[in-house]
């Protein structure tokens, strides 16, 4: 009788300690994983302080550090037309483009002629697709200019005297001269690229 009781006294406490300890082993579990996503949220966030801090260390290129000018003259046959672009980082400290410069044509007179500008791929290249080139002072980026002229003087032919190259995410642009007739003002280019390949 008194073994009997025994025994019950001393298994029952037994499970309470049991059921405890297990509980305990989960608080440990749980407070280790959100520690650890404590720790990669914090991972996640001094990754991405850092990519935004390197982005904001380069800064975009304005029309003012940069100087415009023509590589390539492109010709061929149906009357298409082209030349190279260039713009060069003379700012004295490194600055980043990415995309599609800006174009416009104008007269004699520097007014706005109505130019209609097309992005991608043009006659003479293919569009290398938006990169984001990070020149160092005296490094450049390039991008291909394409156009037709049916005739010279024909009907829907703008006549040029100067074009425009906006660099992307300016709001000032540069001036060329580009005596040159363009059907219905359309021009097309590619995107800005260290270096793009012509076809001959």
């Amino acid at each position: 009788m008194n073994e009997q009781q025994n025994t019950t006294a001393q298994a029952g406490p037994s499970k309470p300690r049991h059921r405890a300890d297990r509980r305990f082993g989960r608080t440990v579990i749980g407070l280790a994983a959100v520690a650890g996503l404590g720790l990669a949220a914090w991972a996640g966030t001094a990754n991405a302080a850092t990519t935004t801090s390197a982005a904001r260390a380069t800064p975009t290129c304005s029309a003012g550090a940069l100087k415009a000018g023509f590589g390539q003259q492109l010709a061929g046959g149906m009357n298409h037309q082209g030349v190279v672009i260039t713009l060069r980082n003379l700012s004295g400290r490194t600055c980043a483009l990415r995309g599609y410069p800006g174009l416009g044509l104008e007269n004699s007179a520097h007014r706005r002629l109505t130019t209609h500008t097309t992005w991608g791929n043009t006659w003479y290249a293919h569009d290398p697709g938006k990169k984001t080139l990070t020149l160092k002072d005296g490094q450049s980026a390039e991008a291909v200019v394409a156009w037709t002229h049916a005739n010279t003087g024909t009907s829907g032919a703008v006549r040029a005297s100067f074009l425009e190259i906006t660099p992307p995410g300016a709001t000032q642009h540069k001036t060329l001269a580009f005596p040159q007739w363009v059907d219905h003002g359309d021009l097309s280019v590619t995107a800005l690229a260290r270096h793009i390949t012509v076809t001959p």
